[in-house]
């Protein structure tokens, strides 16, 4: 008589559950179901390429995948850890015993702000890009287009765009680019500046309009089309699913990216907040957790003690159109320093870094456990800074 295989599903094909589900398979004998609301991985920082027509935002889980990986297309509805059970919108019920929980982010669509939610367009999922393409391609070239947010997403919308030729402005509601040096963020206005975008430094969105924005002082400036970068959010599956979370709503664990609730859910990615102190949402900091919550599970079968996470940063980078691009250096707990590279020469190493991530992806399907990563930044007991993307 067969014997039942352990099940470990990961809900969510991002950087960090596809990371994960490969880096499963170093133990044969495991089953391992990807749940993911698309049929496609969505390389989430290429959404503005994809938004403003320079670029495709989409790879196929065949090529991801390590082989008996199984792939369910669908959305997970509710996690019932009492008899581990995923709920899916489809309706399907799948029992697993370990679960890693890897949902990543979405957007905060200003909800706070009159008309945030109506008017303004997004670049943090791949639905909100593609309507977002669909936007400009019915507005003039020449029309306005407002950026709200001056994080890293913001800066790179803006300049794809207007390195597109469209009149672009970015409204920043405070610093331009706050997860960078000072050296850093005057680069970043160099060439924000020479292709024509103009930054409001100081302004904040108080109202959006189906044509306009409304500042905080009452001024209306007209936008064809505005874009909201300020924040992201998480989805509610935790939190709707009785789970202990943080305020923003990322699965609450400890260093070893355990569940306070549930040593048999692991998150990982944007969505977990080890020891209340989460990581900065970005593919930097989401294929090491992929690789370590893998490890915690695979730790937990063997019966040996799960490592506490430790992983470090190296900086933040910045593409600025096709042309140009801010490298900006950081300590290993994600801190800027003065050091930074800029120009073509950036442009090129921010597309090597944007290809490297599939590529790391790619290697763990095709060699578990070959993921390797920076440490020494995060270890038990230490916070990251939290710098919004």
């Amino acid at each position: 008589m067969s014997q039942q295989r352990t099940h470990v599903v990961v809900i969510g094909g991002g950087y960090a559950g596809t990371l994960a589900a490969n880096r499963l398979r170093r133990r044969p004998d495991l089953e391992i179901t990807l749940v993911n609301p698309r049929p496609d991985f969505v390389e989430r920082i290429r959404l503005h390429q994809l938004a403003a027509g320079t670029g495709t935002a989409t790879a196929g889980y065949d090529s991801l995948l390590g082989t008996g990986i199984g792939l369910l297309v669908d959305t997970a509805t509710r996690i019932d850890t009492g008899t581990r059970t995923i709920h899916t919108a489809a309706g399907a019920e799948l029992t697993y015993d370990y679960l890693v929980y890897a949902v990543g982010s979405t957007a905060a669509p200003g909800s706070a702000v009159p008309g945030a939610a109506e008017f303004a367009c997004s670049v943090a999922e791949l639905e909100q890009a593609q309507r977002l393409r669909a936007a400009l391609a019915g507005t003039a070239a020449n029309a306005p287009v407002t950026v709200v947010g001056a994080g890293l997403t913001g800066l790179e919308t803006a300049a794809e765009l207007a390195e597109q030729g469209r009149t672009v402005r970015l409204i920043c509601g405070g610093v331009l680019g706050p997860a960078l040096s000072a050296p850093g963020r005057r680069a970043v206005a160099a060439r924000l500046r020479r292709l024509g975008v103009e930054v409001l430094d100081t302004a904040v969105v108080g109202e959006v309009r189906r044509e306009a924005v409304v500042l905080g002082d009452g001024t209306v400036l007209p936008s064809a089309v505005t874009v909201w970068t300020a924040g992201f959010g998480v989805p509610d599956l935790a939190r709707a699913s009785g789970l202990t979370t943080d305020e923003l709503g990322r699965l609450r664990t400890d260093e070893t990216l355990t569940s306070v609730d549930d040593d048999r859910v692991i998150a990982t990615g944007d969505a977990a907040a080890p020891s209340g102190q989460p990581l900065r949402m970005s593919c930097q900091a989401a294929i090491p957790l992929g690789a370590q919550a893998a490890d915690t599970v695979l730790s937990r079968l063997a019966g040996d003690i799960a490592a506490p996470i430790d992983q470090a940063f190296v900086g933040s980078a910045i593409s600025l159109g096709r042309r140009g691009a801010v490298i900006q250096v950081a300590r290993r707990d994600d801190t800027p320093v003065k050091a930074f590279l800029a120009g073509r020469v950036a442009a090129t190493v921010k597309e090597a870094i944007c290809k490297s991530t599939l590529w790391q992806i790619r290697r763990e399907a095709h060699k578990p456990g070959a993921a390797l990563w920076l440490k020494g930044g995060r270890k038990a007991g230490t916070a990251a800074a939290t710098a919004p993307r």
